[in-house]
């Protein structure tokens, strides 16, 4: 009883502990301004050195969605709903999560890392003395940098997914060029491509606040700062998994 106690305890400080951190975070929103050269340092860092690897993962993921396509219901359907097929789960479902889990293992844990030994080693304390506001000048720019750059990532992962759909489809399907195209314009809506990039944002916003909140709440030295790090990464994981399920069905009804 004690430990289901204990448990409940714990959850109820970690789940209010993000939210102060998410909400202070907006409060103090204005001082972006200010900032604004850090906030440019998060761009490059979340969003120029996370190109190669989105583009590497997005590209094999459009092939894969373009073979698994046919795999499953070509025999049922014409060549043109393969490139509709690998357009709507890129733009839908793959892209949006394929963006957020690879940025989240790179930047969260980098965040954490960052944040953790700042932390350790009393440069947070530093700061304050100095009468600077550490969620001003450490989280503002990290969060807000999160949340523009995850749909722009998106956006570059999805087009370069359909590439990858139309080189396997035409090299290995035998698929002509003008049917492949013309599926990817088939039954398309807006809101397929905005649902996605609603979704990529609250990913960024999840992955960075995860990452600033286990990197100021670490403790114990080297040793807290790689703990630091992996919780960071695996909270930021299984948050954008949910995030995945319910605003997906949020948006899509």
């Amino acid at each position: 009883m004690a430990t289901i106690k204990g448990s409940v305890i714990s959850s109820m400080e970690y789940i209010g502990g993000v939210f102060i951190l998410l909400a202070n975070t907006f409060l103090n929103a204005k001082g972006l301004i200010k900032k604004f050269d850090l906030f440019l340092e998060q761009l490059f860092f979340q969003g120029v050195k996370s190109i190669s690897i989105v583009v590497f993962t997005s590209l094999f993921m459009g092939m894969v969605t373009a073979y698994q396509a046919n795999y499953q219901a070509r025999q049922y359907m014409p060549d043109v709903y393969i490139g509709m097929a690998v357009c709507k789960a890129l733009l839908i479902e793959l892209g949006p999560l394929i963006v957020g889990l690879v940025v989240a293992g790179r930047v969260s844990s980098s965040i954490a890392a960052e944040l953790g030994s700042m932390k350790v080693t009393e440069q947070i304390d530093a700061l304050e003395a100095f009468a600077i506001n550490p969620i001003e000048h450490l989280v503002v720019p990290r969060v807000f940098a999160g949340l523009f750059i995850l749909p722009v990532l998106t956006i570059i992962a999805e087009f370069v997914g359909i590439v990858g759909g139309w080189l396997f489809a035409v090299t290995s399907l035998s698929i002509s060029n003008v049917v492949y195209w013309r599926g990817v314009r088939l039954n398309y809506y807006p809101i397929t491509l905005y649902g996605g990039l609603i979704k990529t944002m609250t990913f960024g916003l999840t992955l960075t606040i995860m990452g600033c909140y286990y990197g100021l709440r670490t403790e114990g030295g080297a040793e807290g700062v790689g703990e630091a790090t992996t919780k960071a990464v695996i909270s930021s994981t299984i948050l954008i998994l949910l995030l995945d399920f319910f605003v997906g069905r949020l948006v899509f009804g």
